[in-house]
């Protein structure tokens, strides 16, 4: 009898994790303290480079939205990220902006607090919540899924690809594979192109959903890595489409920078899921880090 507890125990363990009851799930509670208003534990399992991620933040602050609007899934959000996020505690104050039959629109502001009590605001958003359920089946569409390797040819932490330097602990809740084509950076031969391509998914195996989306489109290498730049690209604004509910399964990401200029960089994503839907698009504008 202990052996096969001691197997189903092992069992549950490897199992993938479920949409509601994973890592992710748990670093993005939300607990009601007020009507409108949320506390919230920053985790430092998502940090990269001393920093909470971006999509992570998002993914959070959609969590809250999802639960103080009469819609569940985010349409369009957008985000302005004020100062950097640490890991600790932090409160949303969410705001009501309109509630109609199809669509609702709200507003968040994510707070941390200083040494001396105060707070400060961290990230803005303004967002437009729907069903996507109720979206009609009619697709027209000139836009394809990218073209790069299968996840089995496409390159790793387990195939000696290097981590993104300094503190990168969200790699580790990540199962990224890279497009080879674009991981020039990692071997000191960025091929100056600004793209980044590969396969997601979250490392406890559960699956994609509306919520996930929002830390999809911002979690792969920056871009200004292929164009021979490293360091922290902070994000200045991010506004992401959720177009679907995607499928089970991987995803693949694409993100592209066309022009950087003055110091700033934009990062066009989409996001592909297994049944060759694009599922979400995003836009960004970042700082460059600084040549060395």
């Amino acid at each position: 009898m202990h052996a096969m507890a001691q197997a189903a125990t092992e069992a549950a363990q490897t199992a993938p994790a479920t949409i509601g009851d994973s890592e992710f799930d748990r670093d993005t509670a939300v607990t009601l303290r007020e009507e409108g208003v949320y506390d919230a534990e920053l985790s430092a399992g998502w940090t990269i480079i001393h920093a909470v991620n971006g999509g992570y933040l998002l993914a959070l602050l959609g969590r809250a939205l999802g639960e103080a609007l009469p819609h569940a899934d985010p349409f369009s959000v957008s985000a302005h990220y004020l100062t950097a996020s640490v890991p600790g505690p932090a409160v949303i104050r969410t705001q009501v902006v309109r509630a109609g039959r199809t669509l609702s629109t709200g507003q968040a502001s994510l707070f941390q607090y200083a040494e001396d009590g105060s707070e400060i605001e961290r990230i803005r958003v303004l967002a437009t919540y729907g069903d996507l359920d109720a979206l009609p089946d009619d697709v027209r569409t000139t836009a394809l899924p990218p073209a790069m390797p299968d996840r089995d040819h496409c390159l790793g932490p387990s195939d000696g690809a290097p981590k993104i330097p300094g503190s990168s602990a969200i790699t580790d809740r990540l199962d990224i594979k890279l497009d080879p084509a674009t991981v020039g950076w990692a071997v000191g031969a960025p091929s100056g192109k600004g793209e980044m391509r590969g396969w997601f998914g979250l490392a406890d195996g559960r699956d994609p959903d509306a919520l996930s989306l929002l830390l999809t489109v911002d979690a792969l290498p920056p871009t200004s890595f292929e164009l021979g730049l490293t360091g922290w690209t902070p994000t200045v604004e991010l506004t992401t489409h959720i177009r679907c509910r995607p499928a089970p399964g991987p995803l693949r990401v694409s993100i592209t920078t066309r022009n950087l200029a003055g110091g700033f960089l934009e990062e066009d994503a989409e996001v592909w899921d297994s049944a060759d839907r694009l599922v979400a698009q995003s836009r960004q504008l970042a700082k460059a880090p600084r040549a060395a």
